[in-house]
């Protein structure tokens, strides 16, 4: 066969590239330097809820204060990342810019008082909001929707942790369970390396993490080498990796729909909320489960960065952060899910290593990325996230921590607008590229209590239930309506 090449084709695929890297740089410079406001910020508060523990007597008050900033002004983005995610799925109206700013005033008055949140739900919403905001400019008239807001997406993850790869891939990742749009591969990629580097222009340091224990000890020699022990040790922390993320995103739900239900009133659920978490600080004795838990002044505190070194964590510090955080994100406060679910796989690996006798620092950083896989359903982006943060010596084991937790985590996760691409197992109860909030709704409560939402009628048929709005208002429409798939451009 004679040799073919086809320059126009060549031409035009560098074309292409470099017009997204013209559009992309400045939203990703401006992603990233939000980013960077967004962490000094959070540095910020955080020192002063250090400094002053009494504050912490207000969190009911500023609990109140972020529902009625969003009564206010704030009604059209309540559904946070879901909107995101519905905007990119069909698009219609938009992300309205002021969901940024909202987002970071009340995540910061969250973190001020005492409540326990991350950072990433801000940092995505900041992202798709900015994004957004450059399409109504003229310039980007004729620039597709889709792309850009998922490159917003992959800027802003990618900015606030320090993870540009992970942070590409979970951009392509999130949007349908088991389907991947390669279509917005390099705006996603350039958006969200882009956005790192502005971030880290500005001065803001990441956290870091080291596990050369593990190599040290021998247990990894290199890359290619396996320790057949040490992996039937990690698939059996998987399981527990998987089931928590299962717990963490069912318990946020279905507190959600327990505060909805005994409190008509909005302004009263985050002041109850912050009741209770008060409630609890004071029943344990302890404040390490508030605010985001990367580190603490406290050398006996229990954080994610000690549960890296043996006895860095209690028994049942995973359950703790993982109660505070579902009380403190269901009621009704700001700030995301992805850093205490760090924190809880750090926490829960670092327990689960004393139980198999396996190295902690290894299994705290399994946990790290694991537990996040399985409330996310991003194997391929928290394996990339841990190859960058721990290295490429672990990718094993990380692989395998990573896969498991998300095949074992079922259809569920903190994302209700997430589809449902490829099932995970073949199930004819669910309908066709549904999302997870309509596969959940057809699943019976556990024990027939809150944690399901449909009532009696709204059960009894699945394609009624496929017919309910999400979070954003709308039809739940096939995926041919939402994540491009195979074949598809966006």
């Amino acid at each position: 066969m004679p040799f073919r090449w086809n320059p126009r084709e060549h031409l035009a695929l560098a074309l292409y590239v470099l017009k997204w890297l013209i559009v992309i740089a400045p939203v990703a410079i401006v992603i990233g330097s939000a980013c960077a406001l967004f962490l000094w910020s959070l540095n910020l508060v955080t020192t002063v809820r250090l400094d002053h523990p009494a504050i912490l007597s207000f969190l009911p008050l500023a609990g109140i204060l972020i529902a009625l900033i969003y009564r206010w002004f704030g009604k059209s983005v309540e559904a946070g990342n879901n909107l995101i995610m519905e905007e990119i799925h069909k698009p219609g109206g938009g992300v309205p810019r002021r969901m940024a700013p909202l987002v970071l005033i009340g995540t910061l008055i969250t973190h001020l008082f005492g409540g326990s949140a991350g950072r990433e739900g801000t940092a995505i919403q900041m992202g798709g909001s900015i994004a957004s905001g450059f399409l109504q400019l003229r310039i980007f008239k004729n620039i597709d929707r889709r792309t850009l807001l998922m490159a917003g997406v992959a800027a802003g993850f990618g900015g606030v942790f320090g993870t540009p790869l992970a942070g590409a891939i979970f951009a392509l990742e999130v949007l349908a369970i088991g389907r991947i749009s390669y279509e917005a591969m390099m705006p996603c990629l350039m958006a969200s390396v882009l956005s790192d580097w502005a971030c880290t222009a500005w001065g803001i340091h990441h956290t870091e993490y080291h596990i050369a224990s593990a190599i040290g000890d021998g247990v990894i020699q290199q890359i290619g080498y396996l320790n057949w022990v040490l992996f039937l040790k990690v698939g059996a922390a998987a399981l527990a990796f998987g089931l928590v993320s299962v717990l963490f995103a069912e318990l946020t739900h279905g507190l959600k729909y327990f505060f909805e239900r005994i409190l008509p009133w909005p302004l009263l659920r985050p002041a109850l909320g912050g009741i209770i978490i008060i409630a609890l600080v004071y029943l344990l004795g302890t404040r390490d489960y508030l605010g985001l838990g990367v580190t603490s002044p406290d050398p006996n505190a229990v954080t994610i960065l000690s549960s890296f070194r043996p006895g860095g964590a209690q028994t049942w510090s995973w359950f703790w952060k993982l109660l505070f955080t579902a009380v403190t994100l269901s009621c009704g406060f700001k700030g995301g899910e992805v850093t205490p679910l760090f924190f809880i796989g750090a926490a829960l690996g670092n327990t689960l290593a004393v139980l198999l006798g396996a190295p902690p620092q290894l299994f705290a950083a399994l946990g790290f990325v694991a537990v996040f896989s399985g409330a996310t359903n991003t194997p391929l982006a928290c394996t990339i996230m841990g190859v960058e943060l721990f290295g490429s010596g672990y990718v094993l084991y990380l692989a395998l921590a990573c896969f498991l937790a998300y095949l074992l985590s079922g259809h569920s996760g903190i994302y209700l607008s997430q589809r449902i691409g490829t099932p995970k197992t073949p199930s004819p109860n669910i309908p066709p590229n549904s999302s997870l909030d309509t596969a959940r709704k057809l699943k019976p409560g556990f024990g027939g209590l809150w944690f399901s939402k449909l009532d009696r009628n709204e059960r009894s048929s699945p394609d009624q239930a496929a017919q309910k709005p999400t979070h954003a208002g709308k039809k739940q429409d096939g995926l041919e309506n939402g994540a491009p798939g195979p074949g598809k451009k966006l």
